[in-house]
């Protein structure tokens, strides 16, 4: 369960306590993996806040109920027109200190997109909701609440789409950048809806994490006895299970060369297990990633989700995602 809400190699550390190589997430385990499950028959209990127009693009302010409790805010951004558009759901990354921990992360560069026909959901993850407590023991359970919890609630952001008129089921796609790329991962291999997959940065297997020198230090440091414990509770969440199972949607790999624990090393072992159709690369860059990523996103997206020519101009605008400097451990 790679998490990055916090300083991003601790958590990636403490990402790796969730590994049982020993369970396989489409046979054993049924108990466990009935806590991703929610009635999608539910209402949607969808409310609107406000609406923001960006030329002819809409930003509706909405919010939607949570299978897992409370109410996931989230921007509704809707393309002129009747339809049917393409649709993506997006989902932030966790980077402690940054500005764009939350469903701004990827505003504008889906407003770029919705010139292109595509309508787009962006949510606010359990971290940046109002109320929101973090827990900093290594050992709390609410890291795991919340992983399931930004699971189901991806899942019922898909329900919230797809119950549109103006949307295409068949031209579908997820974005997820650090923590919510590890969200990806599970969702392709549990909702067959999604036609394709952008899983940026993120962690997408605890086993191989946990082979690592790093994570084995870690174990050590906070008490390895207290570790596996945790693991044997918690191993059927490995994202790995279940980005191995994508197929039939098509996963493009996007991964920085300026990572230390998340380096192109571990990048490409990650690739190795999902499965086909999939497409991997690496850039020069920092876990921000760079202008270069968002080009071969949209384009990927574009070719997935046959969308109609976007502008270069309109690309190139798109602001960069800044890389605040990794905080320190408190």
């Amino acid at each position: 369960m790679p998490d990055f809400r916090a300083n991003p190699l601790r958590q990636r550390f403490l990402a790796a306590a969730l590994v049982l190589a020993s369970i396989p997430c489409f046979g054993q385990s049924t108990d466990a993996l009935k806590s991703l499950e929610y009635d999608p028959h539910a209402p949607l209990d969808l409310k609107e806040s406000g609406v923001e127009k960006r030329g002819d693009v809409s930003i509706h302010d909405i919010s939607y109920g949570s299978p897992k409790g409370g109410r996931v805010p989230a921007y509704l951004v809707v393309p002129s027109g009747k339809g049917p558009f393409a649709a993506v759901i997006w989902g932030h990354w966790y980077w402690e200190n940054s500005e764009f921990r939350n469903r701004r992360e990827f505003l504008d560069e889906a407003v770029a997109l919705a010139s292109a026909g595509v309508l787009s959901l962006l949510p606010d993850g359990p971290i940046a909701r109002p109320g929101h407590v973090e827990d900093r023991d290594p050992f709390s359970q609410q890291q795991v609440t919340d992983l399931i919890q930004s699971i189901v609630d991806m899942r019922r952001g898909a329900d919230l789409l797809l119950a549109r008129k103006d949307v295409d089921p068949h031209r579908f796609a997820y974005v997820g950048h650090s923590y919510n790329a590890s969200v990806g991962g599970f969702l392709a291999g549990i909702d067959k809806r999604f036609r394709a997959f952008v899983l940026m940065a993120g962690g997408l297997s605890d086993a191989d994490d946990l082979k690592s020198v790093d994570v084995q230090q870690y174990r050590q440091k906070v008490g390895a006895a207290k570790f596996d414990e945790f693991v044997a509770k918690n191993g059927w969440l490995d994202p790995g299970k279940f980005v191995s199972h994508s197929a039939p949607a098509y996963v493009f790999l996007q991964y920085a060369s300026q990572e230390k624990f998340l380096n192109p090393d571990r990048a490409r072992q990650y690739a190795t297990l999902v499965s086909e159709p999939k497409r991997f690369k690496e850039y020069d860059a920092p876990h921000a990633l760079n202008a270069e990523a968002r080009r071969d996103r949209i384009t990927f997206l574009a070719e997935q989700l046959k969308l109609k020519p976007l502008d270069p101009a309109v690309v190139a605008k798109i602001p960069d995602l800044p890389q605040p400097p990794e905080p320190k451990d408190p």
